[in-house]
């Protein structure tokens, strides 16, 4: 890692409550042991970790107007988001989960976001070309799709790019470990939350 606390951002992808809380409409495509992986206390310490630094935590939620006229031919993800009504704007599902709402203003929320790649419909690049980062940590669900369409974007516009392990969730612990392992590898580098605090000269959380 090449970056410091001046020059590092914290990116969060998909902390919405139809896909991490109790009863949200894809709640169950984040499979249980997946969500009982720690993955989430394990970024509430991460940010907790962090607080106090100039580091930037940047949330960009993914939302859709009520009848998904963003989505021209979905498919996939996208169409099943569409016929769960999943993610839309004033609606509890879409809203950010409250665990990250308690921040305060200490977590700069960016909506726009209507695919996978969180720079595309955002204004993710002229924020952090404003706070002249160097390298973007990304955190988040799911993993094989919104987390790695990002990352490789990030890579592409010349960002170190650095993807947490414990702080990312699949559909699967087979498809996790491998984008872990296999895919992320490739364009980026992959650690723990642990490691980056050691990096950043920062106190792990207990």
């Amino acid at each position: 890692m090449t970056g410091t606390t001046a020059s590092t951002a914290l990116l969060l992808i998909g902390y919405q409550n139809d896909y991490l809380s109790e009863g949200g409409a894809l709640h169950g495509v984040i499979e249980e042991n997946v969500r009982e992986s720690g993955m989430l206390g394990r970024t509430l310490s991460l940010i907790d970790a962090i607080q106090e630094t100039e580091i930037p935590v940047i949330n960009t939620p993914i939302l859709f107007s009520s009848d998904y006229s963003e989505l021209r031919e979905p498919r996939g993800l996208m169409q099943t988001i569409k016929d769960v009504g999943a993610f839309q704007r004033g609606a509890w599902g879409g809203e950010t989960i409250p665990q990250l709402l308690e921040y305060g203003d200490r977590i700069t929320h960016m909506p726009g976001k209507t695919w996978f790649n969180s720079f595309q419909g955002t204004k993710l690049k002229e924020f952090l070309e404003e706070k002249s980062i160097k390298t973007l940590v990304v955190a988040g669900v799911v993993t094989s799709l919104c987390v790695d369409s990002t990352a490789r974007a990030a890579a592409d516009l010349g960002y170190e790019t650095i993807i947490l392990s414990d702080c990312t969730g699949s559909r699967t612990m087979a498809e996790q470990d491998f984008y872990c392992s296999s895919i992320f590898t490739l364009y980026a580098n992959t650690t723990t939350t642990d490691e980056l605090l050691k990096q950043l000269q920062l106190s792990v959380p207990a």
